[in-house]
């Protein structure tokens, strides 16, 4: 996906960069659960990600999020998240 004069960006960078945006776009506006709001928007497209790579395996997507099985499985039903299939997808 990157040629070889490309330099990876890490991750953290990339968050950095578009919370400081979030926060220059809402001006004078003092956020409040920022901490929860951000959680909520991240946690799903990881879960989801991750699920996509390991083929919907539960145990191994918990292994590479560094959580048990039963963790994930509680993260996806809050963010209604269906592995159950080979296409991963999220009930609106």
């Amino acid at each position: 996906m990157h040629n070889d004069t490309e330099q990876s960006i890490p991750i953290r960078q990339h968050v950095q960069k578009t919370i400081s945006k979030y926060l220059q776009d809402m001006g004078n506006t003092t956020p409040v659960n920022l901490y929860q709001m951000l959680l909520a928007e991240i946690e799903p497209p990881l879960i989801e990600e991750i699920l996509k790579r390991t083929g919907g395996n539960q145990s191994r997507a918990a292994g590479m999020l560094g959580i048990t099985r039963n963790t994930l499985r509680t993260k996806m039903q809050r963010y209604s998240i269906n592995a159950r299939t080979n296409k991963i997808t999220r009930v609106r």
